[in-house]
């Protein structure tokens, strides 16, 4: 006996590649916050070990350190050893989900957030009140979208066709939050992909990849991965413009590994996922762009900086805008404290990053902050707000089409 089951228990082989070196450490959110060695990733990592020995139990504070985890993935980047912590959190998680007993309120609130986030239908009704909700006070109100509430309704076309040479073709994740509360971005994404060649598709299915639920450990994110897979797998290219979602769907492939009937195919489908800004910078461009004079700082987001390790592709984009000034915010690597759900489940920890990134972020005296993904975006306008300064964040795939539109 030991505190996890024999059903894909974080592997011991992966354990071991970390050698407590401490390059980590500084690049790790929660360490920074609280100077606790449990509560960094070499930390986590010896509590996982534990865990793997005969005789151990699933303890309240194993759990507690692990769920103070972001999983921004800074650590993989830091890492000398190139341990793959984002594997074995992925499967500590899912063993605390099933094993662990949680209290009725983290029942609860997880089962509201996972009913809601993921159905974008649920979220376009919950749009009616979004004038309303941006008047609550608190977290609640300073996280709720600011956007027209008509702009949750807009239907993203199911095809835009290629402009001069067809290059290729791609599908279009257009995602649940994605979908309805930033719409415009997925219209900005798909109109630049044709701009510069490619025909787009983008179906209506699959409604949510299930990367929240992935990345904290809920068993249903293998039947949303099912069925992303089975929805997607026909193109040759699956496009993302959300890093959660590009991260999540890059997963499957470990996700199903055990899977008959499954894992080849999530194999395949994770090696077809691309980040916008990867197939675009890849691409010589032929669209003109008309200049933007802006400053504009760049966010990495933490699962398309860490987790894919996408950095350079966004800045080229944005530097081949004429008249942008790309400015670089200090202390890149430290997540914003959106995380997925973690602002909901974590408030008082992502309250004090979100604080430390705006702050960041504002010090660069930027006009607009350019960050690929949508939590990030609302975390950060938020803590910005709230210093008292509206920052207008975008997407990158809206400057370039703001360019290339004229």
């Amino acid at each position: 006996m030991s505190a996890f089951d024999t059903h894909n228990p974080p592997s011991i082989d992966l354990v071991d590649e970390c050698v407590h070196c401490g390059f980590c450490l500084p690049t790790c959110p929660t360490y920074s916050l609280w100077d606790e060695e449990m509560d960094s990733p070499r930390g986590r990592i010896v509590l996982m070990k534990t865990g793997l020995e005969e005789e151990t139990e699933l303890s309240a504070p194993m759990v507690e350190h692990w769920d103070r985890c972001l999983g921004c993935m800074a650590c993989v980047t830091a890492c000398p050893s190139g341990v793959k912590y984002d594997k074995l959190l992925v499967d500590t998680r899912a063993q605390v989900e099933r094993r662990y007993p949680r209290t009725l309120r983290e029942r609860l609130l997880k089962r509201a957030v996972f009913t809601v986030f993921p159905d974008h239908r649920l979220l376009r009704l919950l749009a009616l009140g979004l004038p309303v909700g941006q008047r609550l006070p608190g977290l609640l109100g300073a996280l709720t979208p600011r956007i027209p509430v008509r702009r949750a309704f807009h239907r993203l076309s199911a095809r835009f066709a290629a402009r001069g040479e067809k290059r290729g073709s791609v599908a279009l994740l257009q995602g649940c939050v994605q979908r309805a509360f930033f719409g415009d971005v997925n219209e900005a994404t798909a109109r630049v992909l044709a701009a510069e060649g490619f025909e787009v598709h983008a179906p209506a299915k699959p409604d949510c990849c299930g990367s929240l639920e992935l990345h904290t450990g809920e068993p249903s994110a293998r039947d949303k991965a099912k069925a992303t897979i089975a929805a997607l797998e026909r193109y040759d290219t699956v496009v993302t413009n959300s890093a959660g979602c590009g991260s999540g769907m890059r997963d499957y492939e470990h996700l199903l590994r055990d899977e008959p009937g499954w894992a080849e195919r999530a194999e395949r489908f994770s090696a077809k996922v691309r980040d916008v800004t990867e197939v675009l910078a890849e691409a010589a461009p032929r669209a003109e762009r008309s200049p933007l004079k802006l400053k504009v700082a760049y966010h990495d987001a933490c699962h398309l900086a860490h987790a894919q390790g996408v950095r350079q592709p966004p800045r080229e984009l944005l530097r081949s805008i004429p008249g942008l000034e790309l400015i670089e915010p200090a202390e890149w690597e430290i997540c914003c404290g959106s995380a997925g759900i973690y602002n909901l489940v974590k408030p008082e920890p992502a309250a004090e990053l979100g604080e430390r990134k705006a702050r960041n972020l504002i010090a660069t005296g930027a006009e607009v902050i350019a960050a690929a993904n949508p939590g990030c975006a609302l975390q950060i306008a938020a803590h910005a707000r709230r210093l008292g300064h509206d920052l207008e964040v975008v997407h990158p795939m809206e400057l370039l089409w703001s360019s290339i539109d004229g």
